[in-house]
């Protein structure tokens, strides 16, 4: 009899009577993002771990993401998730980003910028839109735009200063869809160019000097910071670890940042975006038209790029191949892989990569640029 006790108390303190179809629901996301990344290898460094986060934090009772005073009676995910909501992990992210970026094809190309900058185009028609709508804020609206530019640490940064109440849903839809940029990107791509203009072979980029890619970093954060004071944090951080790569005398600082340092925050960070998709919270019609709005504005980010590179083709005589345009979202370097995988599907002797990583570079700083003119604008 004894033993039957302990059984039902078991029971009833055990996760299975706390399950809800909430929690269910998260399980089957989970397993599909997890299957994308082991199977599909979509970008799996950055998809495994916010999978495993969406599923850790729908277990019932388990309180990963429980919020407690004093801080360190909360739950594990909750305690490593003040670094997101501290700004914190999207610093060091854009330190071991600059760490790994070669600014030489945006420099040598700077046509790049004008693609970099069109592909922020669904930055501003999704916030146009959601600032329409009854049930969005300017700030909110303009936070929610943000994810268009396919840069998680970005999107952060702008969600925890105007929406913090939006941070999670924006943080999944933003990391996620950065994840997803093979699986979103090409039919886009392949609908909007002629396989004329995809077999296009562009001519090999100058060699950068030395100096150009020191000055180039401390040039932009000059410039942009005393234009929009709020990005400094981010570019700042950007340029730091590039300067870190390219003066060649800090190889061990450059080697951790570029490596051991952004690995850990990555699974700190992916984790921890993955755990704020509470079921009860995530799956309300608000945070559904988040996820929905985040990918329009990311897709049209992708034919703001995509068309611009079409006129590019035009004007220059057919010399810039149009998909290189794609890569102006900020995702580095997913986006110039995709670029250079869909060119290759047309003509296996065309090599994109390095074309399009001016774009994709000259993205990310245009996706900061955009957020700390939001932030000048409705800032508090």
């Amino acid at each position: 009899m004894e033993f039957i006790k302990i059984l039902e108390i078991m029971m009833a303190k055990s996760g299975f009577v706390a399950l809800t179809w909430q929690s269910l629901v998260m399980f089957v996301i989970s397993f599909i993002l997890i299957y994308l990344a082991i199977v599909k290898q979509f970008e799996p460094l950055l998809l495994l771990p916010i999978a495993f986060g969406v599923f850790l934090t729908n277990l019932p009772l388990a309180d990963l993401m429980k919020e407690a005073d004093p801080w360190y009676a909360s739950g594990v995910l909750r305690i490593i998730y003040n670094g997101i909501k501290s700004n914190l992990f999207p610093c060091l992210i854009f330190m071991g980003i600059g760490a790994m970026t070669d600014f030489g094809p945006l420099i040598a190309n700077p046509i790049s910028l004008l693609l970099g900058a069109a592909a922020q185009f669904g930055i501003y028609v999704t916030f146009m839109f959601a600032n329409s709508l009854p049930f969005f804020s300017a700030k909110q609206a303009a936070a929610i735009a943000i994810i268009g530019g396919a840069d998680g640490p970005t999107s952060i940064y702008l969600a925890n200063n105007l929406a913090p109440e939006l941070l999670a849903p924006i943080a999944v839809a933003a990391y996620s869809y950065m994840a997803l940029i093979p699986l979103i990107q090409p039919p886009i791509m392949k609908l909007l160019t002629t396989k004329k203009e995809r077999a296009v072979k562009m001519k090999q980029l100058r060699k950068i000097s030395k100096v150009e890619k020191i000055v180039f970093p401390i040039g932009t954060v000059l410039f942009t910071t005393l234009l929009l004071p709020s990005v400094a944090p981010l570019l700042g951080m950007l340029m730091l670890g590039n300067i870190f790569k390219e003066s060649g005398v800090v190889q061990r600082l450059s080697d951790t940042a570029q490596n051991a340092l952004i690995n850990i925050v990555t699974i700190m960070l992916g984790v921890t975006v993955g755990a704020t998709a509470n079921g009860e919270l995530f799956l309300r019609l608000e945070t559904i038209a988040i996820i929905f709005m985040g990918l329009f504005a990311f897709c049209m980010s992708t034919v703001g790029g995509v068309l611009l590179g079409k006129v590019l083709y035009l004007v220059t005589g057919g010399k810039i191949n149009p998909l290189i345009g794609s890569a102006g979202v900020s995702a580095v370097p997913m986006a110039a892989r995709v670029s250079q995988t869909v060119g290759a599907s047309e003509n296996p002797t065309n090599f994109l990569l390095m074309h399009a990583m001016g774009p994709n570079v000259a993205g990310v700083i245009g996706s900061a640029v955009a957020a700390g003119y939001f932030m000048l604008i409705f800032g508090r």
